[in-house]
């Protein structure tokens, strides 16, 4: 019983909006923390790589994109099924709050990448399994926007992008185990696998700093979206009049 009221609870737009508030200096000043160690140590305290020489600490920016953009896009889906499911409006909120944030890390994941082929493999581009898939990752991204942008009504538009999100959400295994299904010129995975990273200390641990940063930092820009997200959906409700008038 306790737990369903905690998962009600969040359906309550002021209630949300009071959480998103309390967290997000706390989630502002341990991102600022775990980014700063995760670039120093990658980008000045870590060796150079023995094959890739100073061209691998692009890794400390494209892996976290990368990992975000996944991450974000889960979040959009399956906040996008709870408001189908139990027709909760901050949830549907989540999902229109994520989506933009999810697409900007595609993106940095996409440049990163190809700024990091280019010594590597020679080329900016090319087809590659996980390549491809990252990029018809961003076009769901871009895809989930413009349907919603495309609906006067905000019900509809709610609706007709989750089902798009739900649909588009088997990509995400894809991308995941692209470079395992197909023969990709991308690297396989060094950090997320079952065996033992093939990093040493000095590396992984910035890596792991920054992924943990970029992680905190999604979650910060999602709480900032969503207070703005929850006002334009609730601007006429009693409760928020104090807030704006403040404001």
């Amino acid at each position: 019983m306790a737990t369903w009221t905690w998962f009600h609870r969040l359906a309550s737009p002021p209630h949300v909006y009071r959480i998103s508030g309390a967290f997000l200096p706390w989630l502002a000043l341990f991102t600022a923390l775990f980014i700063g160690y995760g670039f120093y140590g990658g980008l000045v305290l870590a060796p150079p790589d023995y094959q890739q020489k100073d061209a691998f600490r692009i890794i400390y920016v494209h892996a976290p994109s990368a990992w975000l953009s996944m991450l974000a896009y889960v979040t959009v889906a399956v906040a996008a099924a709870v408001g189908l499911i139990w027709r909760m409006k901050v949830a549907h909120a989540v999902a229109a709050s994520a989506a933009p944030i999810g697409a900007s890390f595609t993106f940095l994941a996409l440049l990163t990448g190809s700024l990091w082929g280019k010594p590597m493999w020679g080329t900016w581009w090319t087809w590659d399994a996980r390549l491809t898939s990252e990029l018809i990752l961003l076009f769901l991204y871009l895809g989930y926007l413009a349907l919603r942008g495309a609906f006067d009504d905000r019900a509809r538009a709610d609706q007709a992008s989750a089902v798009l999100a739900i649909v588009g959400v088997v990509n995400i295994p894809i991308i995941h185990f692209s470079v395992v299904w197909w023969n990709s010129l991308h690297q396989g995975s060094t950090v997320m696998k079952l065996a033992r990273p093939s990093m040493p200390g000095s590396m992984l641990w910035p890596l792991l700093s920054s992924l943990l940063g970029f992680t905190l930092l999604f979650a910060a820009l999602l709480c900032v979206r969503l207070r703005a997200e929850i006002i334009d959906r609730e601007r006429t409700a009693s409760w928020l009049r104090p807030i704006v008038g403040a404001a």
